[in-house]
């Protein structure tokens, strides 16, 4: 009698224990363990939360703040008018800056101011066609030296401007040696000031110089018939 009693209370608390790990699901008959059910309530807790969340944002966006104006046309507003001060940033630093020196009206120009000098051009033979001015040979020299020398001076930011003219003056023995002629123009009002030091002579001087040690390499001293001794050329102020 005491043996069945303890089949019994053993069957009865296994049957106990099962019941607690598991549920029986009422509508199909299938067995669903607690610990699944758990998990899919948590994910179900979730998901509302999510879905509250998203609700609470779209409430908050559609709040309307003044007037028929809702916050999310606010933030859409502000959005464009970043985009727009960043358009016009970018387009006020893209801008081609003008320089104020850039703008000077040549008519004021009329002070002349004048540089003599001479250079070698080693290059050369000399003929005595070179001593009339008026020759082909002669002429044909002249124009080639007096444009290397015009687009020098036009090319050189300080002195550009101011630049009107190169000239030859003769050419004489010694390979062959130049003379020439520059001709500045100056502003009445500031002829003083040019002279002592943007049209200084050590500047046009320095100008001039430059440019002959930076000739291309097809004007160097073994082939270019226009190259210009840098070590020869002298030059002075004619005023």
């Amino acid at each position: 009698m005491d043996t069945e009693l303890q089949v019994i209370k053993s069957y009865v608390d296994d049957e106990a224990a099962n019941s607690s790990n598991e549920r029986i699901n009422g509508g199909n008959g299938e067995v669903m363990p607690v610990a699944a059910e758990g998990q899919r309530n948590v994910g179900n807790t979730n998901s509302a939360r999510e879905n509250g969340s998203v609700c609470r944002v779209k409430k908050e966006l559609n709040e309307v703040l003044f007037w028929k104006v809702k916050l999310w046309m606010i933030i859409i507003l502000l959005f464009v008018l970043i985009a727009v001060v960043i358009v016009i940033s970018l387009a006020v630093c893209s801008a081609i800056h003008e320089d104020v020196d850039d703008k000077f009206d040549p008519s004021l120009f009329k002070i002349p101011h004048y540089f003599n000098g001479s250079f070698q051009l080693p290059n050369q033979v000399f003929q005595e066609e070179l001593l009339n001015l008026h020759s082909n040979t002669s002429q044909t020299l002249a124009a080639d030296l007096q444009n290397k020398m015009a687009d020098l001076y036009r090319s050189s930011p300080a002195l550009g401007r101011y630049f009107t003219k190169a000239e030859i003056l003769a050419f004489r023995n010694g390979s062959v040696i130049a003379d020439y002629k520059l001709t500045f123009l100056l502003p009445e009002e500031q002829q003083d000031q040019l002279r002592n030091f943007t049209l200084s002579r050590e500047m046009v001087y320095n100008v001039f110089r430059q440019f002959l040690y930076d000739q291309e390499p097809d004007e160097s001293a073994e082939s270019g018939p226009m190259y210009i001794d840098p070590v020869s050329l002298k030059m002075f102020s004619a005023q």
